[in-house]
């Protein structure tokens, strides 16, 4: 079994050393529990004070507060060929980390495709980007671990060439079918008859629209990547309001799991004492 070595950076003064230790747990529980059984992959998520603190071995996924001179934030490969991720830092920062740490340890290069029905009608054939958190990609389809909104994810089925009765599309279930796309989420595939990229998407409409990206330039970089420079800034990347829905459900949940932790370490110092450790 390979295992894949995520490093969780936070160079950005406004977040707590808790909330990174903590968001990084939430992440390996959601790594561990829910993206492994599902794709196969495994990995590792560990927090690090800074970039050079970061061994040999890790992507890192690095949290700022921005980024300048910078086109579009998500996964890059660095001057060896590595994969990292950058994120800015917002109120729903740990959804994006999750995102990108998903899509990372899915198609760690960007340059997975898979042939597929093309959701616009009368085109035919494409070869479809495989991007596991995009056609979910709003906020109202994240769950919860540990208190902080993660990020919902296809499943391998949700490249089936045809639908059927009891698969499962994506983690949370949003899905229900091969290629479909919700509310702030989109697909990206590749026409092989013209060359031509094309995105199909629901990030500033509620019904679908598709794009003509034309052909994208041949500089070496994954398609991920060049696919992402013609792509919105979804509200994944720019963060929800903290009076989004799905975010103040998020907190209430963090209240909750951090009275249960405080109930647990009671627990846990009371037994102490009783064998005289205190």
């Amino acid at each position: 079994m390979t295992l894949i070595h995520l490093a969780l950076v936070v160079e950005a003064p406004q977040v707590s050393r808790r909330a990174v230790s903590e968001i990084a747990a939430a992440l390996q529980r959601q790594l561990t529990r829910d993206v492994a059984p599902i794709w196969e992959v495994h990995a590792t998520i560990d927090a690090f004070a800074s970039l050079e603190h970061v061994p040999p071995g890790y992507w890192p996924i690095l949290v700022g507060d921005h980024f300048p001179g910078v086109e579009s934030v998500g996964i890059h490969l660095d001057r060896n060929g590595q994969p990292f991720a950058l994120v800015e830092a917002s109120p729903s920062w740990s959804l994006t980390a999750s995102h990108e740490a998903i899509e990372m340890v899915t198609d760690p290069w960007g340059n997975r495709t898979v042939p597929g029905g093309s959701p616009m009608a009368g085109q035919g054939l494409v070869e479809i980007l495989v991007e596991v958190c995009d056609p979910p990609g709003g906020a109202q389809w994240a769950y919860t671990v540990n208190g902080y909104l993660v990020s919902d994810f296809c499943t391998p089925n949700y490249f089936d060439p045809v639908g059927a009765p009891g698969v499962r599309y994506s983690f949370t279930g949003a899905l229900t079918g091969p290629r479909q796309i919700l509310e702030g989420g989109y697909l990206s595939w590749r026409d092989p008859a013209t060359g031509d990229w094309w995105q199909g998407d629901r990030i500033e409409q509620s019904e679908l629209a598709f794009r003509r990206l034309g052909r994208l330039d041949e500089d070496g970089r994954p398609i991920r990547e060049r696919v992402d420079d013609h792509t919105p800034m979804v509200q994944l990347y720019t963060g929800t309001s903290r009076a989004d829905p799905a975010l103040r459900n998020a907190y209430e949940r963090r209240a909750s799991t951090r009275m249960a932790a405080r109930a647990r370490a009671a627990a846990v110092r009371g037994r102490m004492r009783d064998l005289g450790l205190d």
